[in-house]
C-alpha cells in the first residue's frame, strides 16, 4: 500500500529547477511508499493552443491532455533518479514492493475507466483525487506553485495562510477545478503545499502536519 499519492503540478513542472526539486522528491521515494504523477505542464499547454486554433471536440482535447500528462510524467520521471514509470498500479506496487517509487502515466487506466467530464473544468488535479480513491490510497499531496490557500477576506497583506478548508469552501478559490471536491473520496486526507519547497513535503510525509493547507 502507497503512503501518499503525490500530484506534482504542472506548473511546478514547468519551472527551471525542476531537476534540483525532483531529486529531493525522490530521496523521499526511497523513505516512504510514494506514487508520483504529474500535471500537464507545457505539454497540455501547447493542447490549449491547439483547441484554440482548431476548435477541438471536447473529447479530443481531454484525451489530447491527458496525453500531456504522460509525457510530463516522462520528463518527471527522467529527472527523479531510480524512478521508473508505469502504466499501471499493479505494475506501481510490484515496483513499490521492492522498495522503490513509480511514476504513473494515467492514459491508459484512464481509457479504461473514463471517470469524468470531458471538458477543460476538470484539470489533473481531479483526475488525481479520482485515481488516490481508485488506488485506496489514504493521503493525497498536490504540490503546487502557491504555498496553499490565503484567507480571502482578510484585511492583512499578504493574507494569512488557511491551515485547514473545508471541501464547500473550495469553491471560492481557483487552485483547484470545480469538479475537484465531488471527486476527492471521503477517506482521502488531502494537502495542498508548496512544490517549489521540497522540505514541506518531507515535514508532511514525517510528521503528518506542513505548512501548507489541509482540505478536510
Amino acid at each position: 500500500m502507497f503512503e501518499a499519492f503525490i500530484k506534482i503540478g504542472g506548473s511546478v513542472c514547468n519551472r527551471p529547477e525542476l531537476k534540483f526539486l525532483a531529486r529531493h522528491w525522490a530521496d523521499l521515494a526511497r523513505q516512504y511508499r510514494l506514487l508520483f504523477m504529474a500535471g500537464g505542464g507545457l505539454f497540455a499547454d501547447q493542447v490549449r493552443v491547439i483547441d484554440d486554433t482548431f476548435d477541438l471536440s471536447d473529447s479530443a482535447a481531454h484525451w489530447m491532455a491527458i496525453a500531456a500528462m504522460d509525457q510530463c510524467g516522462y520528463l518527471l520521471a527522467d529527472c527523479m533518479p531510480n524512478v521508473e514509470v508505469v502504466h499501471d498500479l499493479d505494475s506501481a506496487l510490484s515496483i513499490a514492493a521492492y522498495g522503490s517509487s513509480a511514476v504513473l502515466l494515467p492514459s491508459l487506466l484512464l481509457r479504461q475507466h473514463d471517470p469524468l467530464p470531458h471538458s477543460w473544468q476538470v484539470t489533473s488535479d481531479s483526475l488525481a483525487a479520482w485515481l488516490t480513491g481508485f488506488a485506496n490510497i489514504h493521503c493525497l499531496v498536490l504540490l503546487k506553485d502557491v504555498p496553499g490557500l490565503y484567507q480571502t477576506d482578510s484585511s492583512i497583506t499578504p493574507p494569512p495562510l488557511l491551515a485547514e478548508v473545508t471541501r464547500e469552501q473550495l469553491a471560492q478559490y481557483e487552485v483547484v477545478d470545480p469538479f475537484f471536491a465531488k471527486v476527492l473520496p471521503d477517506h482521502v486526507e488531502c494537502w495542498i503545499v508548496d512544490g517549489r519547497q521540497p522540505d514541506r513535503l518531507a515535514q508532511l510525509l514525517e510528521t503528518g502536519k506542513a505548512a501548507g493547507t489541509r482540505i478536510l
